[in-house]
């Protein structure tokens, strides 16, 4: 059996975080899910830091990430991730409310690898990624 890896959702509304574990249960997805609520427990999570000090320290598979978080915005959780060596690989999704183009801009400029606008259907997301 292969390994899979883990998706990780760095999200603050549990409603959303409820609506993307359903879709993610619909398309019979087995990868662990870890759920991160806010920018800095995000941060935490992929430097294995405070609470996440001795967690196993492989990357994510992917990252489900809203822009629009509390402590740390999710265009600086994005770009710490793709400005760090051992980070920078990780398929990132930004799953945001903002149809602002300039956070759409930003994320492509900061190596996003999809922008999706919510509400939409998962396969929508599955299209893109």
């Amino acid at each position: 059996m292969s390994y899979l890896g883990r998706i990780l959702i760095v999200e603050d509304d549990p409603r959303d975080v409820e609506l993307t574990l359903t879709a993610l249960e619909e398309y019979n997805l087995a990868n662990e899910v870890v759920v991160t609520r806010d920018g800095s427990e995000a941060l935490d999570y992929l430097f294995c830091r405070g609470e996440f000090a001795t967690r196993t320290n492989e990357n994510p598979a992917v990252l489900l990430l809203d822009l629009k978080l509390q402590k740390v915005h999710g265009l600086e959780v994005l770009e710490q991730i793709k400005s760090d060596e051992k980070l920078k690989m990780i398929p990132v999704v930004v799953l945001t409310s903002s149809r602002e183009e300039i956070d759409m801009v930003a994320s492509y400029k900061l190596g996003v690898n999809a922008y999706v606008v919510k509400p939409v259907g998962f396969p929508r997301v599955c299209e893109r990624h």
